[in-house]
């Protein structure tokens, strides 16, 4: 009978043993919902074995779920007070809650109670590179704690060989950019777990940073050749390719659709748990495939109790996709119902692309604005409100946001001063003949010319190699509004009408608007010649041409009648 009891005991432990190792294995899958499922069944069968609670409570922490998760931590300690791993989770909560001192407090308890084993120094580490929510900015990852709670670890278990504590601590130095020292940790991995998959993906990572891609594929190829189903080994590679997508255009499109596949591939291994689907629609975001990433949030936002940030995917896809209306519902559901310090700035940028779109025009720029306020890297946004204030004819205000995009853009094209300089002469001629039309209204605003000279003289000083036709077209315009009038006229514009003229002149193919802008150039010439040299026969020689060009220019009508001899007869 004793000898029966005991087998019957051992059935039972082994049976224990096997449960948390594949538990243990699917966290490291990342099939999340597989290993809850497992631990939940644990820690209802062997509610007395502490450590079934603490990898319950890591899978609710790393899903977010912090309350939880201290829950279950809770429960491992009161099934064995000197739980040290649920010391470890606690003081993990207590970290992603911000109390640094209850935090402290646990973790010291969880090494004093460790018994020389690796996983609480293990946890402790893996605690220290955790972060929030993606959109939140509470808690980041501390890569210093972490490689001193790893470093420790080691140290004080000589004799202890763990691989998942190098490959921890070789992550840890990867936070850092610490290369060669997460090269070290990994290696040292596998040497004393040559199968592991885990490190060989740690690898792959390692070799992206430094755009090795060939490399990193076949640390992730050999990860897969070890255990197909380790699904961390098909994301990293779709990572991996979208990377090398965005660092070369020609094979961008080949790329992104292999990194698709690949993190399809990732999804139908980890039990496609909302936790997986998010880190896809990140994913899909990042690679800019909104078609998918719509489908993927249309499918989450249809779960109960779905996060919140399935709403940002929404708004964001569909305005890409021009489902204006849907997607405003859904940021501004996001944005209402958030709170501010998961709100950034690009939901700022897309909750105003899509009131713009819907007809809330200047609510929507006022938040584009901000968008680029908040995110140095989202000053295209002023160029945008440019572009649809320019199409209004808000000259004015379409100039100043093309200067705030010329003046905080690194990478600003000529053709962004071009239309800066634009939007400030048509400002400053519409302000100019309205003036000449009706002598109550306000004189013009000189600046506005200034600011368009300066535009485009940006423009015309980085092409003096290779002059743009318009740039000079439009410099002679901006200039020959300086002049007060033709009679007393200073021929600020002179120089760049001829340069305009020595440019076209000889183009046998000009259409009909470069003809009428010669013509235009040589009425110019014309006046000059007459007005402040006094030399009639070069006047007149330039408005011939003038007429030649455009016989309905207004200027040339004037002046050629006014040479009609009279018939005293």
């Amino acid at each position: 009978m004793f000898t029966t009891i005991v087998c019957i005991a051992g059935i039972t432990f082994a049976g224990f043993t096997q449960g948390v190792d594949d538990a243990k294995k699917a966290i490291a899958a990342e099939q999340y919902q597989k290993a809850k499922s497992l631990l939940k069944n644990l820690t209802a069968t062997h509610a007395d074995e502490s450590e079934n609670f603490f990898y319950l409570g890591w899978i609710y922490l790393i899903s977010g779920q912090i309350d939880s998760a201290e829950m279950q931590f809770t429960k491992g300690i009161a099934v064995e007070t000197k739980s040290s791993l649920n010391y470890a989770g606690l003081g993990a909560t207590s970290r992603m809650k911000g109390n640094q001192s209850a935090m402290l407090y646990n973790f010291d308890m969880s090494l004093s109670l460790a018994k020389k084993t690796a996983e609480p120094y293990l946890y402790i580490g893996k605690s220290y590179l955790l972060e929030s929510d993606p959109d939140e900015v509470a808690v980041k990852p501390d890569p210093d704690a972490a490689i001193k709670a790893l470093s420790q670890g080691i140290q004080d278990l000589r004799k202890v060989k763990n691989a998942e504590l190098l490959i921890t601590l070789g992550d840890a130095n990867l936070a850092k950019l610490n290369s060669n020292e997460a090269y070290r940790h990994y290696s040292d991995a596998l040497s004393i777990e040559p199968k592991s998959p885990a490190a060989h993906v740690a690898l792959g990572k390692l070799w992206r940073l430094s755009n090795s891609w060939e490399t990193a594929y076949k640390e992730f190829q050999t990860a897969i050749s070890i255990d197909p189903n380790f699904g961390p080994a098909y994301r990293e590679w779709g990572e991996t390719e979208y990377r090398e997508a965005r660092a070369n255009r020609r094979i961008a499109s080949d790329r992104i659709k292999s990194a698709v596949e690949h993190y399809q591939k990732y999804l139908s291994l980890t039990d496609k748990s909302p936790e997986s689907q998010l880190r896809y629609a990140d994913f899909l975001l990042n690679a800019g495939d909104y078609q998918t990433l719509q489908q993927v949030a249309d499918k989450l936002s249809n779960n109960t109790g779905a996060n919140l940030r399935v709403y940002r995917y929404l708004g964001y896809a569909a305005y890409e996709n021009k489902n204006y209306e849907p997607g405003l519902v859904a940021l501004n559901k996001f944005m209402t119902q958030a709170t501010p310090k998961r709100i950034i700035a690009r939901d700022y940028l897309y909750l105003g692309r899509l009131q713009v779109k819907t007809g809330q025009d200047s609510t929507g720029m006022i938040n584009m604005a901000k968008a680029a306020q908040l995110d140095s890297n989202l000053v295209n946004a002023y160029s945008e409100i440019g572009n649809l204030l320019y199409t209004q004819k808000k000259y004015a205000a379409a100039g100043d946001a093309y200067r705030m995009y010329t003046e905080k853009a690194p990478n600003a094209l000529l053709n962004d001063y071009f239309r800066e300089g634009l939007s400030y002469y048509f400002a400053y001629s519409g302000q100019y003949f309205n003036n000449q039309n009706n002598k109550e209204a306000a004189l013009p605003d000189s600046n506005l010319l200034a600011l368009a000279d300066s535009a485009l003289s940006h423009v015309q000083q980085k092409t003096a190699s290779k002059p743009v036709a318009d740039v000079l077209l439009y410099r002679a315009r901006v200039n020959d509004l300086k002049d007060a009038d033709r009679a007393h006229m200073q021929a600020f514009a002179k120089p760049f009408y001829e340069q305009y003229i020595a440019l076209k002149s000889a183009d046998s193919n000009a259409d009909k608007r470069v003809k009428k802008n010669l013509s235009e150039a040589y009425a110019y010439l014309g006046a000059y010649y007459k007005f402040q040299q006094k030399d009639e026969a070069l006047a007149k020689e330039n408005y011939e041409k003038a007429r030649v060009l455009n016989p309905d220019n207004a200027e040339l009508r004037a002046y050629f009648d006014s040479e009609t001899p009279v018939d005293n007869e």
